[in-house]
């Protein structure tokens, strides 16, 4: 059984892995960690996650940026890996995050989606085979019209995972507008949609002559990011410190 504090209990995200882990029987959340309690959760709900004295395996970080710090402070006090989750981190967050991984093991991922990893992972192993035969690459990616950053961190990953394979020798060019030449080979065009209520969907396309091969990842429903959350729960129980990604859950 993998015994989990649900960091961010009442958010959307919380709300959703909550009700997956409801329907497991190995894994259970034993507490949650929430400024709004709405009295309806079938665990306790404590207002900071410093209030909370419930015995857990791991902790599920899925709140805001504001409170990540009191978060971290708080598993290395406590000795409990964490699957952090939340993004918008600042520099200086993200370097109290490597901190950390010496003390306690961190898992931290730009997408939690088991299908993105893989992708990611495929990506690294097979995209300078392409490239090294004259394919280019280009990267589109498709949210809502809520969504604040434009181009998406799972886009950028995607961009890094392929570079990875290709010694860094390739530039990202997210706008053409104001240029007029032909396109050169060594660049990553990454482009961006908003639209609707799109949750997400990535195309990775290399066009080569005569042929066009694409890679595709739609996410349907946010239950994907939540089902790896959880899967990456059960991953950390027990894990020596250090800094781990979704690579590591899929294997």
């Amino acid at each position: 059984m993998t015994n989990v504090i649900m960091h961010g209990c009442n958010g959307r995200m919380g709300k959703m892995i909550a009700s997956i882990i409801d329907g497991m029987d190995d894994v259970k959340i034993v507490a949650g960690v929430d400024v709004y309690d709405e009295g309806k959760n079938p665990f306790p709900v404590f207002k900071t996650i410093t209030d909370c004295n419930v015995d857990a395996d791991v902790v599920i970080d899925f709140s805001n940026a504001s409170a990540v710090d009191g978060m971290l402070k708080y598993c290395v006090d406590k000795n409990l890996p964490v699957a952090l989750c939340t993004t918008g981190l600042s520099d200086e967050q993200l370097n109290e995050v490597k901190e950390t991984s010496k003390k306690i093991a961190v898992l931290r991922s730009a997408n939690m989606s088991l299908g993105i990893n893989l992708l990611l992972k495929v990506l690294k192993q097979e995209a300078n085979k392409l490239a090294n035969e004259g394919f280019d690459i280009e990267i589109v990616e498709k949210h809502h019209n809520q969504k604040l950053d434009a181009p998406s961190g799972t886009a950028l990953a995607l961009a890094d995972a392929i570079n990875s394979s290709l010694d860094e020798e390739f530039d990202y060019v997210y706008d053409r507008s104001q240029r007029r030449q032909k396109r050169p080979h060594n660049e990553i065009g990454i482009s961006a949609v908003r639209g609707g209520s799109i949750v997400g969907d990535h195309d990775v396309i290399f066009a080569g002559t005569d042929e066009v091969v694409t890679f595709s990842h739609t996410a349907y429903s946010r239950a994907v990011f939540a089902k790896g959350a959880v899967a990456a729960a059960v991953f950390l129980k027990g894990k020596a410190p250090g800094m781990y990604d979704m690579s590591d859950v899929i294997g």
